[in-house]
């Protein structure tokens, strides 16, 4: 031990054990190489690098890569912060283009919150909830109501809440779609947890596969593991996937029978290319009212946020989940779950509330509004489509045709040599590929490995948040250049 290391009370050999066994490969080394080649681009001492800029297309950081906030969303927070600037109804609304819809939202969330600098309730400003449970209501054509509403740090905050709640010993199991973000099995390493992997079909478009999830299920009760909830990430996330209503149904059936929790991760609902997304929730109350009194104990918990789709405020920390199914003195031990950490951000909260509520047909502020949300899609759409096309140039490269969220999850098969070299750099294959693809184009992607993968598969995880399609060009070039060393 070094002298420095014996006058701490903490080293890397007496922290949490479970910590330091947690993966998080969206931010990992990849990561931190590319933003150690942007921090020398921006000095100005990149010359010798074959890349004038880095794409960062490992994470789902929507205004990172220039995508634009939404004005209406910005200039009610505007005046959230800043109430004094109500005062100047007509230097806002002449001079500086604020809508009178903008000013009476700002006036209403600013009735319901007092401050955007003061603690709200810990579950969240009723107001809000009340706008979350209407919509809902409009989405799902079935009544949600606000005391089922849990207002949320973003969608991570909702399923570290749940796992906290549900993961009660060692032996407990969490059933996780491989692959998977790895929020999921990260945390449930730090809760010294079991995960429980199900491996969804690639063949079909990366749906769930019930024999798979049956068989998965079997295999950890028969090695002593309480499997208690299934998760579920719909549209997928790292896959790219959106589930048909059949698949949603089969999966509540399965954990009605099983008398699992379902955890419904549901972030990317606006981000739907192929067919029409469909919430668990819906498909739960078709089911009970097909089948009356058959899933009235099916618990569901539903994860929403603003970091994805057409709002991208990742930073501001906003998100909910909604509980249906669960047993009232659950509930209240969830509620002081979160109490402990007191609220989340209040302008977080606000911003859920102009997600679930903006500006309709006729009001000041809707066409604006639907310009900037259909340009953000369609930009989305196009630079999906263009590195799908780019993929299929490429040799030994198969992708999923695009249907929903911000990723694509490729596989790829790289030749016997490069396997080599990887190993004999003690990489895994598909690792060795991404940072190659990193040092040659400036592109920083994430293995497939980083989320779990069938064992002899390799892939990657690409977003197409980057603006403009030059980028995917790029990649193209690389695989051809990669091909050829390693033949």
């Amino acid at each position: 031990m070094s002298s420095s290391q014996s006058l701490r009370a903490l080293s890397i050999d007496n922290i949490n054990p479970h910590v330091k066994a947690a993966k998080y490969a969206v931010r990992g080394e990849l990561a931190v190489k590319s933003e150690e080649y942007r921090a020398k681009l921006a000095k100005g001492e990149g010359k010798d690098l074959p890349f004038d800029t880095v794409i960062a297309a490992n994470i789902g950081n929507p205004q990172q890569l220039d995508q634009k906030p939404i004005t209406f969303f910005r200039q009610v927070a505007s005046l959230l912060e800043n109430p004094l600037l109500l005062a100047h109804e007509d230097v806002l609304t002449s001079s500086l283009g604020y809508k009178p819809d903008v000013l009476e939202r700002a006036r209403w969330l600013l009735k319901e919150v007092k401050s955007v600098g003061a603690y709200s309730q810990s579950q969240g400003v009723p107001g809000i909830r009340e706008s979350v449970a209407k919509f809902i209501e409009r989405r799902d054509g079935y009544p949600a109501t606000s005391k089922d509403i849990y207002l949320s740090n973003g969608a991570s905050s909702g399923v570290n809440t749940l796992l906290h709640v549900i993961c009660a010993t060692p032996e407990t199991g969490i059933m996780v779609p491989i692959p998977q973000y790895p929020l999921y099995t990260a945390t449930l390493s730090v809760l010294n947890a079991r995960c429980v992997p199900y491996y969804l079909d690639e063949g079909t478009g990366w749906g769930t596969d019930l024999k798979a999830i049956t068989d998965s299920y079997e295999k950890a009760i028969s090695e002593g593991t309480d499997v208690k909830a299934i998760a579920i990430i719909n549209p997928g996330n790292p896959t790219g996937a959106s589930l048909p209503a059949e698949d949603i149904k089969a999966v509540l059936k399965f954990a009605a029978e099983k008398k699992l929790v379902v955890l419904a991760d549901e972030v990317y609902q606006t981000n739907v290319f192929v067919g029409k997304f469909i919430s668990f929730k819906k498909a739960l109350r078709d089911l009970q009212a097909e089948s009356p009194g058959e899933f009235d104990n099916l618990e569901l918990a539903s994860l929403h946020s603003v970091s994805k789709g057409m709002v991208g405020e990742c930073g501001h920390r906003g998100g909910y989940f909604e509980l249906c199914g669960f047993d009232p003195e659950v509930a209240a031990e969830i509620y002081k779950f979160i109490s402990i950490q007191l609220c989340p951000p209040v302008l977080g909260q606000c911003f859920v509330e102009l997600m679930v509520h903006p500006p309709v047909e006729g009001e000041p502020s809707y066409e604006l509004y639907q310009s900037e949300y259909d340009g953000i899609f369609k930009g989305l759409e196009k630079r999906a489509n263009a590195l799908y096309d780019a993929f299929k140039q490429m040799e030994g490269v198969e992708c999923q045709t695009p249907a929903g969220s911000m990723y694509l999850f490729p596989t790829i098969t790289l030749p016997p040599k490069a396997i080599e070299q990887a190993k004999k750099e003690g990489r895994q294959p598909d690792e060795f590929y991404c940072f190659r693809m990193l040092d040659a184009t400036g592109i920083c992607v994430v293995a497939g490995s980083g989320f779990g993968q069938k064992e002899g598969t390799l892939h990657f995880r690409t977003t197409f948040l980057a603006p403009g399609t030059e980028w995917t060009g790029r990649i193209v070039k690389f695989h051809q250049e990669f091909m050829e060393e390693f033949k």
